[in-house]
């Protein structure tokens, strides 16, 4: 039976409409692809924001060929009574009218993940045309919009634009909308994106189904997950050795508080952790990370303590000692009126009531599943006392190489050709693979704001080895000393001293892979600069093409055969493949490479952080197996350049 409390006077109304397609990016973010998915995310969350109120077990969510979105759920439906303020249809107040919304009358929406009523009216004033289908009562009553503007009255109808192969619910709102064309750069939504946020949400909200079809393409997707955020967290380690092959869940209700938490240590030495605040992403964390994070260190050393795995005289561990290899999400719900957001993206959580009432959660969480699985708490603790360990050793083996800095004068590296600008805005170095292609680059470089740091060979595979063994290797340490920020817990990435971090790398096997073991360095242990924008890649071409005295260089086979047909007459022309930079003479590198007003780079952002760190594990780690899968997935695809 549908909830009879759910009714038109649940819905307040607080101002207009007009400003969203005057200033869209303050209401989505941007008018490009992220904001054509914030779109899609805001009408899947109003039904997501059903499911947490206990009325939606199916949401389903299909683009059609013409590029619409269709959002479906098995909910409530929207209310169609008339509005007792405003006198119009409530369905058509809460589309298009900004925050009019169910989650502004307390006891509509407890727990909401949406834009608190902005997003269905936001969405429609930024549709070149939108549907909404309501199922209640037994009728379907349905309007139309054309960015924002109703073309019909809410009214009784026959006609759904369900698709035929989804069985229609009795009760719930069926959204189709066709985003602006006006206003958005493209409006082809990426499927794979969606449903990476979608799995997302199903994690969080255990037991709802979600079904994704794709009919431009064919694909189709389903999840749901019993085990929710257990579930996630399995999925972040699925590519690494578990050391506890039980993860650590604990779910309680305090002060009207739900906290959700799990973790699982893998073999690793890198951290990966998420957080959410009503199934909003946290990126910058919040209140409810640091009452997790001092939960779990208080947690481990009481029972470290208790069970003979510090002795009176031992420091306690820290936390750092408990982040390697750590694998956890934590989650909480609350009332919708009272989540407060810090930051400047709004990625933190700030709500100063949630730490405390986490800390206790989880510590006594913690507490019972450690003396409730002692082979699993004896894993733990010979992690992160091995942890401690290797973290004393890296302290001593830094602190050496910032002696060794201080008995030659703070000098910075031989091997380092630096340049003369000192403002780190305006300088760029070039990290270069190779005596040979060092040489070319060091004369034919703007030695004003261009440095050159040769590096002899493949550098350590960083994913494989602890910060003591990195600060070993010589080639790396070469490279802290002269980025000038440090590492491990006193970097500061303010230090730096280039603001163009370039990897130039040959365009073969083993240039990429060195490429990808410098990448792995910074995404491991100096993941501020993506953060930045201070990493790039150079893009060197791969042919140099003369027509007589006429030379062309390009970077693919595809520019190569378009150049060819263009200008080729009676098929006279030269062709030179490069093998290598070393293979350019300095005038030609600086020309193609190196000249900021000729070259082509590439800007390395993270985009994904969870990808990234899958991504890095699979291809970097030890574990055999994912890597092997993935070759073999991708086989096919690769380009051999034999």
């Amino acid at each position: 039976m549908p909830d009879q409390s759910y009714t038109a006077k649940d819905i307040q109304v607080l101002e207009g409409l007009e400003p969203v397609r005057k200033r869209p990016g303050m209401y989505i973010g941007s008018t490009d692809i992220h904001g054509l998915h914030e779109l899609v995310k805001e009408i899947i969350d109003n039904s997501v924001d059903e499911a947490l109120a206990g009325f939606t077990k199916n949401i389903w969510m299909v683009i059609d060929k013409d590029d619409r979105i269709i959002v479906i759920d098995d909910g409530r439906g929207i209310p169609v009574e008339p509005h007792p303020k405003v006198k119009k249809s409530t369905l058509e107040v809460t589309m298009t009218i900004l925050h009019a919304g169910g989650k502004f009358k307390e006891g509509a929406y407890k727990v909401s993940g949406g834009l608190h009523g902005v997003g269905a009216s936001a969405v429609n004033a930024l549709s070149d045309w939108m549907r909404v289908e309501v199922r209640r009562d037994n009728k379907i009553y349905a309007q139309e919009y054309k960015r924002g503007k109703p073309q019909t009255k809410v009214e009784p109808t026959t006609k759904t634009y369900i698709p035929d192969f989804i069985p229609a619910p009795k009760t719930g709102t069926t959204t189709i909308f066709l985003p602006d064309k006006s206003i958005f750069s493209a409006i082809k939504t990426d499927f794979k994106v969606l449903a990476k946020r979608v799995k997302e949400r199903a994690y969080l909200v255990a037991g709802l189904f979600f079904h994704l079809y794709d009919l431009r393409s064919g694909a189709e997707i389903h999840y749901y997950f019993d085990g929710g955020i257990e579930s996630l967290v399995r999925h972040l380690n699925k590519d690494k050795d578990a050391v506890n092959e039980k993860p650590f869940y604990v779910a309680k209700s305090a002060n009207e508080i739900m906290v959700e938490a799990s973790f699982q240590y893998n073999n690793g030495y890198n951290e990966t952790i998420e957080s959410f605040a009503n199934v909003i992403t946290t990126p910058e964390g919040g209140t409810h990370l640091t009452g997790f994070r001092m939960a779990l260190t208080r947690a481990i050393n009481d029972y470290a303590r208790k069970n003979g795995y510090l002795k009176e005289k031992d420091e306690n561990l820290t936390g750092d000692d408990m982040r390697e290899g750590l694998t956890a999400v934590v989650a909480i719900k609350m009332n919708s009126e009272n989540l407060q957001f810090e930051g400047q993206t709004k990625g933190k959580l700030g709500n100063a009531e949630i730490q405390p009432i986490v800390n206790a959660v989880v510590k006594e969480g913690i507490d019972t599943y450690l003396e409730e699985n002692p082979n699993e708490a004896r894993r733990i603790m010979e992690k992160v006392i091995l942890a401690s360990k290797a973290r004393l050793a890296a302290r001593a083996a830094k602190e050496a190489v910032l002696r060794k800095g201080a008995l030659e004068g703070m000098t910075l590296p031989g091997k380092l050709t630096d340049c003369q600008e000192k403002d780190p805005a305006a300088s760029e170095i070039y990290l270069v693979e190779g005596e040979s292609a060092g040489g070319s680059a060091k004369q034919g470089r703007d030695r004003k704001f261009q440095a050159i740091l040769p590096l002899k060979g493949k550098i350590l595979n960083t994913e494989r080895a602890r910060l003591d063994k990195i600060l070993e290797f010589e080639e790396i340490k070469t490279l802290i000393i002269a980025l000038g920020t440090g590492i491990g817990d006193t970097i500061n990435i303010d230090k730096v001293r280039y603001h163009r971090i370039v990897i130039m790398t040959d365009a073969d096997v083993d240039g990429e892979h060195i490429m990808t073991l410098l990448l792995t360095f910074f995404f491991r242990y100096m993941p501020q600069l993506f953060e930045k924008g201070y990493i790039y890649v150079a893009m060197p071409p791969l042919y140099k093409i003369t027509f007589g005295k006429e030379i062309h260089y390009v970077f693919t086979d595809e520019e190569k055969e378009a150049l060819i047909k263009e200008k080729a007459t009676a098929r006279q022309y030269g062709i030179q493949r490069y093998k290598g930079l070393g293979e350019m003479n300095p005038e030609q590198l600086w020309e193609t490479t190196m000249n900021p007003q000729t070259r082509i780079m590439k800007k390395v952002n993270i985009e994904d952080a969870t990808e990234a760190d899958h991504v890095f594990s699979m291809l970097m780690g030890d574990e055999v197996p994912p890597r092997k899968r993935f070759i073999q997935t991708h086989a096919k695809s690769a380009t051999l350049d034999i």
